[in-house]
């Protein structure tokens, strides 16, 4: 995977990111920049979920996007 792209395009995905994940804030967005390791702490953080099951959603998510 190319996280890269996200990273790189941060601006246009943070939109799908927060459909994806409701309950993080835009601070949270801005905060986060692109940063996939920050994206799953925040996620693990706000949703109670443990890291393997972040990982893996953020998978999942990522691969839908058809990038």
């Amino acid at each position: 995977m190319d996280w890269n792209r996200v990273e790189g395009n941060w601006k246009q995905v943070k939109g799908k990111v927060k459909e994806q994940w409701g309950k993080l804030t835009d601070d949270d967005l801005d905060r986060i920049a692109g940063k996939r390791d920050q994206l799953e702490g925040k996620i693990q953080e706000r949703y109670g979920l443990e890291k393997d099951r972040v990982r893996r959603d953020v998978d999942d998510w990522y691969g839908m996007q058809g990038w």
